[in-house]
């Protein structure tokens, strides 16, 4: 039985929240008009600014009939939050929009990500949108929609969105709006899901863990689920907190949790971001276990198991050389994407592999889940350790070592010359230097950003020494000519 036709006629209690707005706002952010909405990862800026809740109503309502319309007045929508303190307004305003394009909205509340990933697509839902900026700092927030399968909305439909929104404000018919209904406990189909599979086939009994929640959306049910299958449990950050969200703590900030995994000697530590889309680890020696080793040491057991089709992963631009060599060694295919979740599942599809993901924790496996998953990968790599009777560390060394590599960031304000930088002479010129002078010992990407004003530098070759030198070399071009 699908859990629309569980819920749908489902009666609605006092604690249920009802929005009929009658008339829908007419005036959206004169900056909406000239610029493009949608990101690599959905709409994200600084609230207040970029996003504003006058924007959110304007793209529920415009999303709702996009997404609506080829389904009945009434249907369900997905909506869930990370605790960020602009969270609640926009999702109300998210939903305003929705109910005024006569779709019903089941709000989850603060939960990750995936969570509103899993229910879409089990529900059979028309949508799903999550509010969350995911890494970024606490004043930053973003809409990521899903569509009805649980996956992120193509090009042309975020297209034909923002068309909607570009084009005029009209107002919903009378009496066709739809009704909002605070449903939290839908979420426990979703941890039940990802804990069911591994239920019969390990126990976590005497596993230490970490667990780094980032005061994000990851708070409430990640403890649980490790608990339930037996892992003693350490949590760092682990109250919903929209002013420290991803502040020095979670995946982009791994101190506390290296610090914390020494202090417990505990057997690995898992650090989330914000909306827990995403993690990477620690192990017992305080190394960083990055998604290029997530995927190599997922794609052995995925192969061991014959559940790795041609024994293929799709990584991206950024993972490293010692991976790719690793894993052709293990007789395996790495096929790169660009940067971004959306480009690894399109070349996932396109070549029908099982397993791909990005350097920054964000995997994706079909076979588990129809979204980037950080819990769900936690979840998996800790099977691995408790499968194989070691540590994390010990699976680490055997695996590969990677090259060095330097990633930096370079504040660039100028959104035209952010997206323009290829035509900035000087830093190509710099670029075919540092290529021709690092040959096959290395290699070099320069790449705005597709969620934050930066322009990111990573170089990565055999020789430190040639890797610090380019990069200090191209940063200093970028700062000099773009920032």
């Amino acid at each position: 039985m699908s859990f629309i036709s569980e819920f749908k006629h489902k009666s609605v209690t006092k604690s249920d929240r009802i929005i009929q707005p009658d008339k829908l706002a007419r005036k959206v952010a004169d900056a909406a008009k000239d610029i493009n909405l949608f990101g690599t990862d959905g709409i994200r800026g600084q609230v207040g600014q970029h996003l504003t809740p006058q924007l959110a109503l304007q793209v529920g309502f415009c999303a709702g009939l996009e997404l609506g319309k080829s389904f009945a007045p009434h249907q369900p929508f997905i909506l869930g939050q990370d605790s960020r303190n602009s969270s609640d307004m926009l999702a109300m305003a998210l939903s305003a929009g929705l109910t005024a394009a006569g779709l019903d909205v089941w709000y989850l509340g603060l939960c990750p990500t995936p969570t509103v990933a899993y229910l879409t697509h089990h529900t059979n839902a028309v949508g799903g949108v999550m509010v969350s900026a995911s890494h970024n700092p606490p004043a930053d927030n973003g809409i990521k929609f899903f569509q009805t399968d649980g996956t992120k909305l193509p090009p042309s439909v975020q297209s034909n969105i923002e068309k909607r929104i570009k084009a005029s404000s009209p107002s919903p018919t009378s009496g066709a709006w739809g009704r909002h209904y605070y449903r939290p406990e839908l979420a426990q189909a979703y941890t039940d899901a990802i804990q069911g599979p591994l239920q019969s086939q390990v126990s976590f009994q005497g596993l230490k863990v970490v667990l780094d929640l980032a005061w994000g959306a990851a708070t409430q049910l990640a403890p649980k689920v490790f608990q339930a299958l037996g892992a003693e449990v350490i949590c760092l950050h682990d109250q919903p907190d929209g002013d420290r969200i991803n502040v020095n703590c979670g995946s982009t900030h791994l101190g506390p949790l290296k610090a914390a995994v020494d202090l417990h000697d505990a057997d690995v530590g898992f650090a989330f971001d914000g909306d827990a889309d995403r993690v990477l680890a620690i192990d017992c020696q305080g190394r960083t276990v990055d998604g290029d080793y997530i995927l190599y040491l997922w794609g052995k057991a995925l192969q061991e198991q014959k559940q790795l089709p041609n024994d293929l992963i799709v990584a991206t631009v950024m993972s490293n050389l010692g991976f790719e060599l690793a894993w052709q060694q293990q007789g395996g295919t790495l096929i790169r994407a660009d940067v971004g979740d959306q480009n690894v599942h399109a070349e996932m599809l396109n070549h029908g592999s099982m397993l791909g993901g990005e350097q920054s924790g964000h995997i994706l496996c079909p076979h588990y889940g129809v979204s980037g998953d950080g819990l769900l990968t936690a979840l998996h790599l800790a099977t691995i350790i408790c499968q194989n009777k070691t540590r994390l560390s010990c699976l680490v060394d055997d695996s590969f070592q990677t090259y060095p590599q330097i990633l930096k960031n370079v504040r660039v304000e100028d959104s035209n010359r952010r997206r323009n930088w290829q035509e900035c002479q000087p830093l190509q010129t710099l670029i075919e230097q540092a290529t021709d002078d690092m040959g096959d010992q290395g290699r070099i990407l320069v790449r705005a950003s597709g969620t934050e004003p930066l322009i990111r530098v990573m170089v990565e070759a055999r020789d430190m020494g040639m890797v610090n030198h380019w990069t200090d070399q191209l940063v200093g071009a970028v700062e000099t000519h773009l920032a």
